[in-house]
């Protein structure tokens, strides 16, 4: 979630060039920043629409389609721009060496200190552990040592992880009892002062690092990768929608010639029922459905299927594969149609600010009035349409004064410290 740094300029309007350039040149620095933050916008409505839009119910069009589309997979795309935004700190194309290198790094490590703050400060509220801040920050410690990489290193890591973490994940978690964890959590500071401790954001919460860093690494190859080169794109728009017919295809094929797709139904039935869920009290601070929490138990059928949160690999897959093709849609789309540029300025606006407008929308989703705030009571079309309404002004309007947003001028401060470094 942090911010594209002095590359970035006003959306919607070209950097400036260093020198003579060509005319297939010029355009792409532009389209490519700015297509990364109509992604990350992209992803901001797609966290609005978790959190406060309607629930999907069966055969309910084109707009459930879209909320149970967004379930998971916008925080994966969020993910995922995280890790190519670490790039855009780091190094794009060549990693940073020496003083560079080590004040880059360092960067990094302020912004995960902040972030964990900022988070466990949200998750201290009714809004628990659904915040993702707090995760950013570990996923941006662990990602350190990968920085220097080239993109293909990074390539073969992210599937490494997306093949091997999952399983890990399940025998760990088998391992657990609640003496282990309340043991673990009794000793863990800061799961004593929010809730949401080492234990959560590693292994249990609903985004442990453990299979979330796959997201990561492949945001991290991506921002190595010069995707405004065509025959980048041409590769990744034959690996994007390949990922998400495997991640979902599979994993819909296997659950059915096995008849795992009715024993993971018969054991998730209570979560379809909306009444049940709020009367378990697992409604209260969850505004990111967890559908594949009802998975982590000792069923391994939830290894097989590709449900929003289940962290099995078919899901890691699936959602890579989603997110690849949106980052890829967009940046083509910006480059070769600049009246799209133009239109969407309001919208890019709001992907450079993401970080203020999505602690700005979990505070007015925490200041509504009476039990509003506490899905389902939430959930409305009306809702959502007021927060995508009311961010994109916002946005708007600051970008005309301002090329960062108010907490993103504060983190980059921040991370001028990192100046002292030598």
């Amino acid at each position: 979630m942090t911010e594209i740094e002095s590359a970035k300029k006003t959306p919607g309007r070209p950097l400036p060039s260093p020198g003579p350039a060509t005319e297939t040149e010029r355009p792409a620095p532009m389209a490519r920043l700015v297509g990364v933050d109509l992604a990350r916008a992209l992803a901001v409505f797609g966290m609005f629409a978790v959190h406060v839009g309607p629930f999907p119910t069966p055969g309910g069009g084109v707009g459930d389609w879209f909320l149970e589309l967004a379930s998971g997979r916008a925080s994966a795309l969020f993910a995922t721009l995280a890790g190519f935004s670490l790039m855009l700190i780091a190094g794009r194309r060549e990693p940073k060496t020496g003083l560079a290198g080590r004040q880059a790094r360092t960067r990094i490590v302020i912004r995960a200190v902040i972030l964990l703050v900022l988070g466990s400060a949200l998750a201290t509220t009714n809004f628990g552990g659904a915040g993702i801040l707090n995760f950013y920050a570990v996923y941006f410690l662990l990602a350190l040592p990968l920085v220097r990489l080239r993109a293909r290193t990074l390539g073969i890591i992210a599937v490494t992880l997306a093949v091997v973490t999952p399983q890990v994940a399940y025998g760990l978690r088998a391992l657990l009892s609640e003496s282990i964890v309340h043991t673990i959590d009794t000793y863990d500071p800061i799961a004593r002062v929010c809730g949401v401790g080492v234990l959560d954001l590693l292994l249990t919460g609903l985004y442990p690092a453990i299979t979330w860093m796959t997201f990561v690494v492949t945001g991290m190859t991506l921002g190595r990768l010069d995707i405004s080169s065509g025959a980048v794109q041409r590769r990744l728009a034959m690996v994007g929608p390949a990922l998400i017919a495997f991640g979902y295809g599979v994993s819909w094929l296997v659950l059915r010639l096995t008849g795992g797709d009715k024993e993971i139904a018969a054991a998730m039935s209570g979560m379809k029922d909306l009444a049940a869920l709020k009367d378990s009290g697992m409604a209260t601070g969850s505004f990111d459905m967890p559908v594949g929490r009802g998975l982590w138990g000792s069923d391994a059928w939830g290894l097989l299927a590709a449900e929003p949160h289940s962290g099995s690999t078919f899901d890691l897959f699936g959602s890579i594969g989603i997110a690849i093709t949106v980052l890829l849609c967009l940046t083509v789309a910006l480059a070769r149609l600049p009246w799209l540029s133009r239109l969407a300025t309001p919208v890019i606006a709001v992907g450079t600010m993401s970080l203020t407008l999505y602690v700005g929308h979990i505070l007015v989703i925490l200041a509504l009035p009476g039990e509003a705030a506490t899905p389902p009571q939430s959930a409305s079309a009306t809702l959502l349409f007021s927060f995508i309404l009311g961010a994109t002004l916002f946005a708007a309007i600051w970008s005309r004064f301002a090329r960062r947003g108010p907490l993103e001028y504060l983190l980059n401060g921040s991370t001028k410290l990192a100046n002292f470094v030598r």
